[in-house]
């Protein structure tokens, strides 16, 4: 069993999409077979164990325009934009009424710009040079109440930004906390549901958003997972061992960034601002809406594969400012739409095992 639902990267999105067996299942059954609720339904895909995941981008244009006097826009093409992750979940507790899971992850993007970026525009010269990475920690709790009934929290901590090495890491200027709680029904094998909060950066900046949970399926080939508004997507089971998908989802990243050369904040006459310091810091706020198709499949009794693609529509990529008090937007940059593409393979329980302890995928 890995985590509970549908993230990444960390917020209503970041919630892992890993699941536990859907229910009723024998071993969350007690000798009085009294079944415990949990939000996944029969014909969700297999709980995931161990997953590397690779995505791409094509060449595409970006602009940037600065909020402040004294620094200059910029406007150019991305060569390069990559993304790989490697997440791995451990259940660190596994009883009907009470399951823990603990996961792992580090995610690292990559830009590559093609113009003066790497020598005349300090941030993203950092940014090609050092990339974006996040090394990250979370426990996933599901607490089922009875067979109607369950709770679902996680909480999440991470180091996110441009460092380079463990000596380049503060806890002061890297560190990110996230955490959601949904409540849920669970009113058939087919159909749960809940609602909740959560709290982190789905939408780019620190804040409380609501959450509502949607798992259904309505027949044997047709089902919905979501997660509103962070992510909503139609199932299509094709067979036992493969699996079409189809919706969006919303992705915030938060990012800190270390200037090697530091920004004077400068006023109308070009002369340095008295009461606002030097800008050395800049926290990136990163949202992005996705349309995807994505199709799993079986390839040993162990391993699957994830191919997905279409099309991201980068909402926003916005510096502020992290070196005085006022939280001020520095530069603001729209990157063009574009279509991606990226493999996943994940590693889930053997077919045999499950069978033996009675679950169906």
């Amino acid at each position: 069993m890995a985590a509970f639902l549908g993230t990444g990267r960390v917020v209503l999105a970041q919630i892992p999409r890993v699941y536990p067996p859907a229910a009723p299942i024998v071993r969350d059954t007690l000798p009085d077979q009294q079944v415990f609720a949990n939000p996944s339904v029969i014909g969700m895909g297999p709980s995931k164990g161990l997953i590397v995941r690779y995505e791409r981008m094509p060449r595409f244009g970006v602009k940037s325009e600065a909020q402040v006097v004294g620094i200059s826009n910029y406007a150019g093409k991305i060569d390069k934009n990559a993304r790989l992750s490697i997440k791995g979940y451990i259940p660190a507790w596994n009883r009907p009424h009470l399951k823990v899971v603990v996961g792992l992850s580090y995610e690292r993007e990559e830009f590559q710009f093609d113009g003066p970026a790497t020598t005349d525009y300090e941030l993203y010269r950092n940014i090609e040079d050092k990339g974006l990475k996040s090394t990250a920690a979370q426990v996933v709790v599901l607490r089922p109440i009875d067979e109607v009934h369950w709770y679902l929290a996680r909480v999440k901590g991470e180091l996110s930004g441009d460092y380079n090495s463990s000596t380049e890491l503060t806890r002061s200027d890297y560190f990110r906390f996230s955490a959601e709680a949904v409540y849920g029904w669970k009113r058939s094998p087919q159909f749960s549901w809940g609602v909740g909060l959560q709290y982190g950066y789905t939408f780019g900046r620190l804040s409380v958003y609501p959450a509502v949970l949607y798992n259904r399926t309505f027949n044997e080939r047709w089902g919905i997972e979501a997660l509103f508004p962070a992510r909503v997507t139609a199932r299509y089971n094709i067979s036992e061992s493969s699996i079409l998908y189809g919706g969006y989802t919303v992705d915030g990243y938060n990012y800190i960034i270390k200037l090697r050369d530091e920004l004077a904040r400068v006023g109308p006459n070009g002369a340095p601002i008295a009461d606002k310091k030097p800008l050395r810091t800049l926290e990136l706020r990163e949202t992005e809406v996705k349309f995807r198709l994505r199709w799993e499949r079986e390839l040993l009794s162990f391993l699957w594969m994830g191919a997905e693609a279409g099309y991201r529509y980068n909402y926003a990529f916005d510096a502020f400012d992290r070196t005085n008090d006022d939280r001020e937007k520095i530069i603001d940059s729209k990157f063009n739409g574009s279509p991606y593409a990226s493999l996943e393979l994940f590693i889930t329980p053997p077919r045999k095992l499950l069978e033996k302890a009675g679950v169906r995928r």
